[in-house]
C-alpha cells in the first residue's frame, strides 16, 4: 500500500455491517471520504438474517471506539455495558444510528451490489502504471449499472452470502440443490418467524459450531410448545467435545453457557445425535426428504421433513477477479494471517494481534477485512474487525507507525481445536506437558485420573466452583 493514488478520491468500503461502518468511521476520523456500498436495503442486512440470535460478546466489545465518538458528537449515546445484544438490536441500536451520521450518510449506497472491481485501464495482467491507477468499482442498483473511482478499497462484505454446503468434501451432495426449498442455511428463526415450517416436523441439523448449537437449542425450545417436533443433530466429524464451547472456562459466559446447554440436551436425550455422519444423497419423496448417509461407517437412510445446514461460510472473491490477491490455499486468508487462525493448528480460537502487515495483498490499496479476511476459518469477533480497520485506515492515511501499533485482546474460547504445544496460546488451564497426550493442562489432569478428557460425556457436570474447562478435569 505504498502507492495510494488520487488522494482526492474516496475510499470504497464494501459492506455496511459492523466492520464496514467502523471502517467508514475511521476514514471520517482521518479526514478521508468513505463511499460505502451495501447490497441489502438496510445497513446490517446480513445480521438481520440472524437477528433473533443473541451474540456472545457484550456491547462493550461490539461498538467501535471512533464510531462511539462520532455518535456522541451527534448527541447520540452508543450502547455500552454488559448487555448481550441480539443481531436485531445491533442493527437498530448501533448500526442504523451510525449510518445516519452525516459524514457517513453522504456516501452510503444501499441496495448497491458491487459486481466488479478493477484498476482504471488495467486488467489483471497489466503491470505498467498499475499502482498509480485508481480503482474502478462497478455496482448495480435499481437504476442500473454504475461505476465509481476510488483511491483504495476496503472489502468488508463478509461471508454470509456464501454458506458451505452439506457435503463433507465441500460440495453439495447430489440432490441438495434440487431440494433447496426444504433446506435452510445459516441460522433460520425456527422458533419465531419461521416456526410454522418446523413445528411438528422431523428436522435434521448438520453442523458442529456455535451456530449449529443455536439452531438445535431453538428447535428444542420449539419442541416445548410443539412436542411432535423431532431433532436429529448430525456432526460430519465425531468431535462432540467441540460442541460445548468453553463451558465455565469461557471468558465469554454466554458462549460457555450455550455449550453447557447443548451438553445437557444431549444427556437428556431430547435430540438424537448422529456422529460421525456423512451425507451422500438427498432425494425428495413428497413432502419428505430421504438422506442417504454413512453413520459411524455404516450405511443409513434418514427420512426428514426439513434440513438446516450450519457448516460455516466461505468468502466470495468473484467481484475481485481483476485484482491481485494472495490467498492461503487451504484457509483462503492472506498468507501471513492464515497460520495464525487455521483451525487445523490454531488452538482455542484466540486471535493474535494483526493488522495491515498480515492483511495486505499484492494489489496496493486493496485490503479484505472482517470475517472475509479469515477465509474459511470459523473464529471471528467484531472487535477483531475493528482493530483491523483501525490499522488499515491508518495505513491509507499515511500513518505507518499507527498502522503497526496493533493491539488486540480477546477472550479465549476455552476450546482446544488442535493439540497445544508449549509455544501455543494457553487454554483450559494452560498448555499440556510436552510428555502428555492431551490438548491442554486440564485434559492432562483428567487423563491422569483415568477419565477420557475434555468433553467426556459420562461424568457429572463441572461444579459451579470449578475452574476447569471440562467436567472430567473438575
Amino acid at each position: 500500500m505504498n502507492a495510494i493514488p488520487a488522494r482526492d478520491l474516496p475510499v470504497a468500503v464494501i459492506g455496511a455491517g459492523p466492520v464496514g461502518l467502523a471502517a467508514a468511521a475511521r476514514l471520517v476520523e482521518r479526514g478521508l471520504r468513505a463511499a460505502v456500498f451495501e447490497k441489502g436495503g438496510r445497513v446490517g442486512a446480513a445480521i438481520l438474517e440472524w437477528g433473533q440470535v443473541r451474540v456472545f460478546s457484550p456491547w462493550d466489545y461490539n461498538v467501535d471506539e471512533v464510531a462511539r465518538d462520532l455518535l456522541a458528537a451527534e448527541g447520540i449515546a452508543a450502547p455500552s455495558g454488559g448487555h448481550l445484544p441480539t443481531g436485531e438490536e445491533i442493527v437498530r441500536d448501533y448500526l442504523e444510528p451510525l449510518s445516519r451520521v452525516p459524514a457517513i450518510a453522504a456516501d452510503l449506497r444501499l441496495g448497491a451490489e458491487v459486481t466488479g472491481i478493477t484498476r482504471l485501464g488495467h486488467d489483471l495482467m497489466s503491470n505498467e502504471g498499475r499502482a498509480d491507477a485508481p480503482f474502478v468499482v462497478r455496482y448495480r442498483n435499481a437504476a442500473g449499472e454504475h461505476r465509481l473511482l476510488a483511491q483504495a478499497v476496503i472489502d468488508a462484505s463478509g461471508t454470509w452470502s456464501k454458506p458451505n454446503p452439506m457435503g463433507v468434501d465441500g460440495l453439495p451432495v447430489p440432490g441438495e440443490t434440487e431440494a433447496s426449498d426444504q433446506i435452510a442455511y445459516g441460522i433460520p428463526d425456527v422458533a419465531g418467524a419461521e416456526r410454522e415450517s418446523y413445528a411438528g416436523k422431523r428436522v435434521l441439523v448438520v453442523g458442529s459450531g456455535h451456530s449449529a448449537v443455536n439452531v438445535a437449542l431453538a428447535l428444542l425450545e420449539l419442541q416445548g410448545n410443539a412436542p411432535d417436533t423431532e431433532v436429529l443433530w448430525a456432526l460430519r466429524r465425531n468431535r462432540i467435545e467441540k460442541l460445548f464451547g468453553g463451558g465455565l472456562n469461557d471468558q465469554l459466559p454466554e458462549r460457555g453457557a450455550l455449550g453447557l446447554a447443548a451438553r445437557d440436551a444431549i444427556e437428556a436425550r431430547r435430540l438424537r445425535m448422529l456422529a460421525p455422519f456423512t451425507a451422500h444423497q438427498v432425494t425428495s419423496r413428497g413432502e419428505h426428504l430421504l438422506v442417504e448417509a454413512t453413520l459411524n461407517g455404516m450405511p443409513v437412510t434418514e427420512e426428514v421433513d426439513r434440513i438446516v445446514v450450519v457448516t460455516g461460510f466461505r468468502p466470495d472473491f468473484s467481484f475481485l477477479r481483476e485484482l491481485r490477491l494472495a490467498l492461503d490455499p487451504a484457509v483462503e486468508a492472506p498468507p501471513a494471517l492464515a497460520p495464525l487462525i487455521d483451525p487445523n493448528f490454531h488452538s482455542c480460537g484466540t486471535v493474535p494481534p494483526h493488522g495491515i502487515d498480515e492483511l495486505s495483498h499484492p494489489e496496493p490499496g486493496l485490503v479484505i477485512v472482517g470475517s472475509k479476511s479469515s477465509g474459511r476459518a470459523p473464529t471471528f469477533l467484531m472487535a477483531t474487525g475493528y482493530e483491523q480497520v483501525r490499522s488499515v485506515v491508518a495505513e491509507i492515511a499515511g500513518d505507518r507507525a499507527a498502522a503497526r501499533e496493533v493491539r488486540l485482546v480477546l477472550p479465549e474460547t476455552g476450546v482446544c481445536s488442535a493439540p497445544v504445544s508449549a509455544s501455543s496460546s494457553p487454554c483450559c488451564g494452560g498448555s499440556a506437558p510436552a510428555s502428555a497426550d492431551a490438548c491442554c493442562a486440564d485434559d492432562a489432569i483428567a487423563k491422569e485420573n483415568g477419565y477420557a478428557g475434555c468433553g467426556c460425556l459420562d461424568k457429572p457436570v463441572v461444579p459451579a466452583a470449578a475452574s476447569s474447562c471440562c467436567r472430567s478435569a473438575a
